[in-house]
């Protein structure tokens, strides 16, 4: 089991002195209860997983994603690891699952997963159940590439599986998503969102086929250029020797301070260009209340912290990710409970406690200028552009902050201390634990809580608690099969001046 990094004493505001271990006690009491809430989503008929549940554990949602899969497979890795499930109860998941995955319809010239289907029935998805709205059926690079490092996890921990993981993934073909000629400045390439096997009749796209199957597609017109979550499909499509590895450095750290060229960007970057395997990089970093950082698209958690899930960044690139990951999460710290005052932090999108889903985050953390605010009155700060976009007032007072536990999670390996604190503090001071662990998200002035577990925020809450409780299990089953041959030696050359 793990080597813990608390101080010999952890002293949680529930006035109770806590020992290293019974802080494990504690972390693995919730990985139990959260494991409760991913089996409960599971679908009898097929054994795949809801998107999400209610927080009674009775009402599936009539719907899922390759993402869901992607986090119920490596949560029942982790409930094996733990013992929370038998090794033959894993198996059979695992093999449902897989069952399941190469009966579900794909595109066929890249083998790319759609982003909706029906967990009961292994359906297209046509429409949302909720609402009714259509859905155009859609191949995500970020979906596949969550899906792909799951079935990459299974080739690694379940030999039974290992086989038909393989053929699965082999059979999934991410060139068909990447534009080589996206950076010219550069000299690389970045992946776009994704594409439709059809043209959609409101979104912006253009045929492609960077696959080269004589089929066209029709994909995003955007590209994903920021350093979010969006890197999944990067690491993966490298890992699997599909992209070349010098596009690691395509998305950009910030857009570089060109004039008002890249204006609208939150703040005016510092940094330097640097040369990396004959790749141009604009090492920028933005300012935030003391602490030099990196930003993600929006601002918030999970963007900065879920592919640290799978890809031990911070081992494989120590002086950039290393540096950046326990800045972000001290700067979450010091919106939450300094600059805030809502006295608990960790923002992400989740579920809005007074209904639907949205999107959290620290504004300033964030590429873009409007980025994500912390509270549902979408508070936020423009320090400006000089020269190019006068800065705003700073606002008197933040609203009512929506705190999801899942950030907690995330912060775990940075903050272990702080994060344990934060959720046992969530857990006193609201109805926030229910009979599969912590409810998606609080809205902490009002206390109206969302009372629903998604697979997509318990799965990561599953992942940090197995990486941090196994020494680092789910690491480990994405770096073998030669995965951290072909990534390591890329990620661990940049020099971030972060800190």
């Amino acid at each position: 089991m793990r080597k813990t990094v608390l101080s010999c004493l952890l002293v949680l505001s529930l006035g109770v002195t806590a020992t290293p271990v019974q802080a494990d006690s504690t972390l693995h009491r919730y990985a139990r209860d959260t494991w409760r809430s991913m089996a409960a989503m599971v679908e009898p008929a097929t054994g795949l997983p809801a998107d999400k549940v209610t927080g009674d554990l009775k009402t599936r949602a009539k719907i899922t994603s390759p993402t869901n899969v992607a986090t119920y497979l490596w949560s029942t890795l982790v409930a094996r690891d733990l013992r929370l499930i038998s090794a033959r109860d894993a198996a059979t998941r695992t093999g449902r699952v897989l069952d399941a995955l190469a009966r579900l319809e794909r595109n066929t010239p890249t083998g790319q997963f759609y982003n909706w289907y029906d967990p009961a029935t292994l359906q297209l998805a046509r429409s949302f159940p909720d609402s009714g709205d259509p859905i155009y059926p859609f191949a995500s690079s970020v979906d596949n590439g969550w899906l792909a490092s799951a079935l990459m996890m299974v080739r690694n921990a379940v030999p039974a599986h290992a086989e038909a993981a393989d053929a699965l993934l082999g059979s999934m073909d991410f060139t068909a998503y990447y534009d080589p000629a996206a950076r010219p400045d550069a000299g690389t390439g970045l992946l776009r969102g994704g594409f439709w096997p059809e043209p959609p009749p409101r979104d912006c796209n253009t045929p492609t086929d960077y696959a080269g199957t004589g089929v066209t597609v029709y994909s995003t017109c955007h590209h994903y250029g920021a350093p979010a979550e969006t890197r999944i499909g990067q690491y993966v499509g490298i890992a699997l020797g599909q992209l070349p590895a010098e596009s690691y450095f395509g998305p950009y750290r910030t857009f570089p301070d060109n004039g008002c060229d890249y204006g609208w960007q939150e703040q005016r970057p510092a940094g330097q260009w640097k040369r990396y395997r004959g790749v141009d990089v604009w090492e920028g970093t933005y300012e935030y209340r003391g602490m030099r950082y990196v930003p993600n698209w929006g601002g918030s958690m999970f963007e900065a912290l879920m592919p640290d899930l799978v890809v031990p960044e911070s081992r494989w690139a120590p002086r950039s990710w290393g540096r950046n990951h326990p800045v972000f999460v001290r700067a979450q710290i010091e919106h939450g409970l300094k600059e805030a005052e809502y006295g608990y932090w960790g923002f992400s999108p989740s579920n809005d406690p007074h209904g639907g889903y949205n999107v959290y985050g620290v504004d300033q953390l964030g590429m873009d200028e409007p980025g994500y605010s912390s509270d549902r009155e979408r508070t936020s700060v423009d320090p400006g552009y000089e020269g190019c976009r006068p800065a705003k007032p700073l606002p008197e007072a933040y609203g009512d902050g929506v705190v999801t536990p899942h950030a907690s999670f995330l912060a775990l390996p940075y903050a272990e201390q702080a994060a344990l604190d934060n959720l046992a503090r969530l857990r006193r001071d609201f109805d926030a634990y229910g009979p599969g662990g912590f409810y998606d998200a609080i809205a902490v002035r009002s206390g109206v809580v969302s009372k629903w577990y998604l697979a997509l925020d318990q799965g990561m809450a599953m992942a940090a608690l197995g990486n941090l409780l196994t020494g680092g299990a789910l690491h480990r089953y994405f770096a073998g099969s030669g995965v951290e041959e072909r990534l390591r030696p890329v990620m661990r050359l940049e020099d971030w001046q972060v800190g």
